[in-house]
């Protein structure tokens, strides 16, 4: 028989690869503004008092009229002031706003932030945001809790966060960078602690020009308000007592979670020097995972150090959660951002008796749910401690090199390796 070639029929064309499904702008505007709706009617149904909105324009109106800036206290729940001058003098145009006409203009500023927030939180991460992922994300972000807080209380994190944020993500070399930076810490003194991170990460022209813009925020206040500064400089800055108690829940801090595991108002050296150890290694951790391409990781565990080793960091001081997800989300870490974002959605600190002083006697067992936030911030500033002890023991140190390694990895690979 002769020999026959069997060919096989040709292969079919394979299907062209389904375009990825883009979210749609009906649909993520739709979910933005029934966010934005039923937060406005919680408002209306819980009679949001908006208690830190009342601070600040109590603080405006003791401009305008001379008053004795750290000598009142407003609300039943008696709270004073607490920021530099420099923010009472921009809270002067709070004074001359009706309450209720005040309540929306912040809550509608608040809801405009937190989509700025969201873009430069994508931008953090070396992502851009579209509209549609915008409007979806902000809508998503506004039920994480210190967000939710944040507009509830009608505070400024979300302005400051901004500030922050915008001036530290800006290209190298850009003009005047770091002044903005400078403003923001003159306003709530947290966010001084970037101008060390810009020191320590030779930066400093940076640096420099956030000392400066610093410096000049607290001479203008002293110019306007001389008595007022002398009070707060020399006097109001030291007293934390003023700010709140440090052991109750609402303190999402190192020193909250001290004070409420040893069952103790003021822990005393049981914070303090935990914290100072805490924020040299902090920032340690912040210089050593930054890569000059890619500064996301510094960035972020400088945040969250200053939130740690604050003495007291309410709970919507953690509007930092927002960029941490967008980094982890861009780099793929869904099981991470999956679990963050469910500590930062489940209130569990709300949970738990807090009544009195009921804070001080909870069991062991409570602690956690107590205290969600400062345990998530020390997971963080571990993860990144082991991922940096991996990295230096599996790579040989070269002299000159910002990491211990041959050669230099991407901005990619160097910030994707983090909290792996």
């Amino acid at each position: 028989m002769p020999n026959r070639t069997v060919t096989s029929p040709p292969a079919a064309p394979a299907a062209p690869a389904a375009p990825p499904r883009r979210l749609s702008l009906p649909l993520s505007l739709s979910l933005l503004t029934v966010s934005l709706c039923s937060f406005a009617a919680l408002c209306v149904l819980l009679h949001a008092p908006m208690a830190d909105l009342l601070v600040y324009r109590a603080e405006g109106e003791a401009v305008v009229h001379g008053g004795d800036l750290y000598g009142f206290t407003v609300t039943e729940w008696r709270l004073p002031a607490t920021y530099p001058p420099f923010a009472a003098v921009l809270f002067v145009p709070t004074a001359w706003i009706p309450v209720p006409a005040l309540k929306v203009a912040f809550l509608a500023g608040n809801a405009l932030l937190l989509a700025r927030f969201v873009a430069l939180s994508a931008r953090l991460a070396g992502r851009t945001a579209p509209l549609p992922l915008l409007c979806a994300a902000t809508g998503l972000a506004l039920w994480l809790e210190p967000v939710f807080q944040t507009l509830l209380f009608g505070q400024v994190n979300l302005a400051i966060a901004c500030l922050v944020l915008w001036d530290l993500t800006r290209p190298p070399g850009a003009r005047a960078k770091g002044l903005v930076l400078g403003i923001a810490a003159g306003v709530k003194l947290t966010p001084a602690i970037f101008i060390a991170y810009l020191f320590l990460t030779a930066r400093r022209k940076e640096a420099a020009t956030a000392t400066a813009s610093f410096a000049g925020t607290a001479l203008f206040g002293a110019l306007l308000l001389p008595s007022a500064t002398v009070d707060f400089w020399t006097r109001r800055v030291f007293e934390t007592g003023r700010v709140g108690k440090a052991w109750i829940i609402d303190n999402q801090s190192l020193q909250g979670l001290i004070a409420r595991a040893a069952g103790t108002e003021t822990p005393g050296l049981a914070w303090a020097l935990p914290a100072s150890a805490l924020a040299a290694t902090g920032l340690w951790l912040a210089t050593r995972a930054r890569d000059p391409r890619s500064d996301r990781w510094g960035i972020l565990l400088t945040a969250f150090t200053a939130l740690l080793v604050c003495p007291i960091s309410w709970s919507h001081h953690w509007v930092w959660c927002v960029p941490l997800l967008a980094v982890l989300l861009a780099e793929g870490r869904m099981l991470l951002a999956a679990a963050t974002a469910l500590v930062f959605t489940a209130r569990t600190m709300w949970l738990v008796p807090h009544e009195g002083d009921r804070d001080l006697h909870l069991p062991w067992w409570q602690q956690p749910l107590a205290s969600p936030y400062p345990l998530l911030g020390l997971a963080l500033l571990a993860g990144a401690a082991v991922v940096l002890r991996r990295r230096g023991a599996a790579l040989p140190d070269r002299p000159g090199n910002p990491l211990p390694n041959a050669r230099q990895p991407s901005a990619r690979s160097s910030s994707a390796s983090m909290m792996r």
